[in-house]
Formats: C-alpha cells, structure tokens, sequence
C-alpha cells in the first residue's frame, strides 16, 4: 500500500521492522544485576533470542524471551559474581524479526561483595529443618568469600550438628531469601552473632570427680 504525500512523491505506508536493546547503563560491577529493554516495532507472538557473550568469544546458550510489548524491560535474575563473570566487555546479542542487533557494556572491578546464589537453596534447606545450624555456617564457611564473613569454627562430621544458631535468627534468613534484607545486611549479623557467641558450640562441662 502506498500514499500520496502533499509532495506528489509516493511513500511506503509500512515501516520497515525494527529492534533496539535500550541499555538501562552500560558499566556494572559484581554484586549488580544486569538491567536493558527490548524495544520493537511489532508484536509476532514469536519470542525474541538472546546470547550474552564475554570479549574472548564465550558465549551463552540461547535464551527466549517473550515479546509481549512494544518495550519489554528484561531484569536478570542472578547478580554477577566473581567467580562466574570475569572482568572485561560483554555483549547482548538479540534475534527477532528476522533482525539481528546487539549492545555491550562492561564489568569492572569494585569493592562490592555478595553471597553466592549457590548460598541460598543451603539457607532454604536450613530454614525447613532439612539441614542442621551447623551445615548451615559450614556452608558459609565454604561457598562465601572470606573477606565478606569470618567463620572462626572447625567442623568435624562428629560436631558439626552440634553448633547451635537461635531460632528467630530463621526470620532474617527469610528476609535474605525474600530479597527484603540485603547479603551485607544477613552477614553482618551472621558475623555478630558469631563473634558474641551467640552462634556457638555448647560448652561441654567436665564430669566432677
């Protein structure tokens, strides 16, 4: 279909399809999330094809997306940490509409730190009864970066279920898992219950003669 314009000149009454990835910021660090829309000119019930790909050519398996707007905000899920995510340039490739584009940003160094998503099905785990207090701070002990908690215990398969933690410390592991509370926020009071003793092993009394 074309349309004459006041100009005499005939012009297409369809636009060409298009797609852009709206970067929400381009420069993150470890303990962020990687926040950008998908921004197209039309709706085809089709979903859109991610890749995220590092500088050195690594690249992820292909992700669907859902096109259900016109501008569709794509949160991540998972925070990027270090032990993951080297430092250096990345780049979002997406496919849709038979379009291909892409946008880069870059992870750089910071002081920031965070606990491990592998941390918390351990905490799910702890907060139902399924692991002990003492697997939980094993845990930690294991999977978090030392320089974001102290754990001064050694654990041995003989007390490792001796270590008590109290119950209404559960009701700050919720509100970690829930998002309500941050990670700096449920380790600095992991690391002051510890160092109180609060978090602790019973004191075993010598048996009197």
């Amino acid at each position: 279909m074309v349309l004459m314009g006041t100009t005499g000149v005939l012009t297409s009454a369809y636009a060409e399809p298009s797609v852009a990835i709206i970067m929400e910021k381009t420069t993150y660090t470890y303990c962020e999330k990687l926040v950008y829309s998908i921004e197209v000119s039309e709706i085809t019930g089709d979903p859109a094809i991610i890749h995220i790909r590092d500088g050195a050519g690594g690249s992820s398996s292909a992700i669907p997306i859902p096109i259900e707007k016109l501008s569709n905000p794509i949160p991540s899920l998972h925070a990027f940490e270090k032990d993951i995510f080297p430092l250096g340039q990345y780049f979002i490739d997406v496919q849709y509409l038979g379009i291909e584009t892409s946008a880069e940003f870059n992870l750089i160094d910071s002081d920031n730190m965070c606990i491990s998503e592998a941390m918390q099905p351990v905490v799910v785990k702890w907060i139902n009864g399924e692991f002990t207090d003492g697997m939980l701070i094993s845990g930690f002990q294991n999977i978090v970066d030392k320089k974001l908690i102290v754990i001064p215990f050694e654990f041995t398969e003989k007390n490792i279920d001796k270590l008590n933690i109290p119950e209404w410390v559960k009701s700050i592991a919720k509100g970690w898992v829930m998002g309500i509370i941050s990670d700096k926020m449920f380790v600095q009071n992991l690391q002051y219950l510890i160092d109180e003793k609060i978090i602790s092993f019973p004191i075993e009394k010598e048996n009197e003669i």
